[in-house]
């Protein structure tokens, strides 16, 4: 079905006259998240002037559009989005803008043989494929070969900086399986607020916990959480996470319930799962809210790895 958006959108654009005048300004791109954004804006360049409508802390999960995003949205030459039942709340809106321009879902082009399932939605696939440097770069050429059918005057420009970026990426990856491979085996436990790290724990070797299921509209009940607390005492783990776009309510609970059987259990650091950091920061693009995690999760668990990360760019 999405590549028939994108045929359709093709086809609107067309029909709304693109001439080679207008060609030559810069093409609007709206993204809905802050990581499809930097996609598009690492593969467009110059090229491109890109807006995210989900900025810091903000939950695609649960996000529904604002006035504003619509004219945005409206006005813009393309739509970007990430696919994989992410925005569930907009995917009604982006089908019917679809039949104006083109919109497209740089996730849903992953080969499903290389997606993990969801408990939360059974026919529908965990979306947090960009914890995975791997998987990523399928984003990323997806939106190299998107922008290249919306203004192919232009792509040999995107092909050089799809390339670039995705050295970065292969880079960011070879760091990642370094620090991470140097915490002990038996401490490679990731415990979170919600289960958004099931691919970084596929790619690594951890096993991964969430308090709440895949999209944070599940709740988690009384009995998942006492669980939770006999895994932490059971194990000996020292150390769970936060998350910059969930409340931390859980999270706490769990903490407590550690306590309360006399095992203590820290705050390992704040991870960015459904949102990067803010804009302009190291943090706030996909490079560095990967770093960022990474560190932080290796340094927590008791591994090794630089304070400020993999080019020495964090908390810049």
């Amino acid at each position: 079905m999405i590549q028939g958006w994108m045929l359709a959108g093709a086809t609107a654009l067309a029909l709304l006259g693109a001439t080679g005048a207008a060609m030559a300004e810069k093409l609007t791109i709206v993204a809905t998240t802050g990581m499809i954004a930097d996609a598009a804006a690492k593969v467009g360049g110059e090229r491109v002037e890109v807006r995210a409508l989900m900025g810091p802390g903000v939950d695609p999960h649960t996000y529904r559009q604002t006035r504003s995003d619509i004219e945005a949205m409206l006005g813009a030459d393309a739509v970007f989005w990430h696919g994989l039942y992410l925005e569930a709340q907009l995917e009604e809106l982006l089908q019917k803008l679809a039949t104006q321009k083109p919109v497209v879902a740089l996730a849903e082009g992953i080969a499903q043989d290389q997606l993990l399932g969801s408990a939360d939605y059974a026919e529908r696939p965990d979306p947090h494929v960009w914890m995975d440097p791997q998987l990523w770069t399928e984003v990323v050429s997806a939106a190299r070969d998107a922008l290249t059918e919306i203004d192919p005057e232009s792509a040999d420009l995107y092909a050089a900086n799809a390339e670039a970026h995705l050295a970065e990426i292969e880079a960011l990856s070879g760091y990642s399986t370094e620090v991470l491979a140097s915490v002990p085996q038996e401490k490679r436990v990731l415990i979170t607020a919600h289960d958004a790290f099931n691919y970084f724990g596929n790619a690594y070797g951890y096993e991964v916990m969430g308090i709440q299921g895949i999209s944070t509209e599940s709740e988690a009940g009384l009995a998942g959480i006492e669980a939770l607390v006999s895994v932490l005492v059971e194990r000996k783990i020292g150390a769970i996470f936060v998350e910059s776009s969930v409340s931390d309510r859980n999270v706490r609970a769990l903490i407590e319930g550690a306590a309360a059987k006399g095992h203590q259990v820290t705050i390992g650091g704040t991870l960015f799962s459904d949102a990067m950091g803010e804009p302009g920061s190291y943090e706030g693009s996909y490079i560095g809210m990967i770093d960022h995690n990474v560190t932080v999760i290796a340094r927590a668990l008791g591994g090794a790895a630089p304070e400020a990360g993999m080019q020495g760019n964090l908390g810049q």
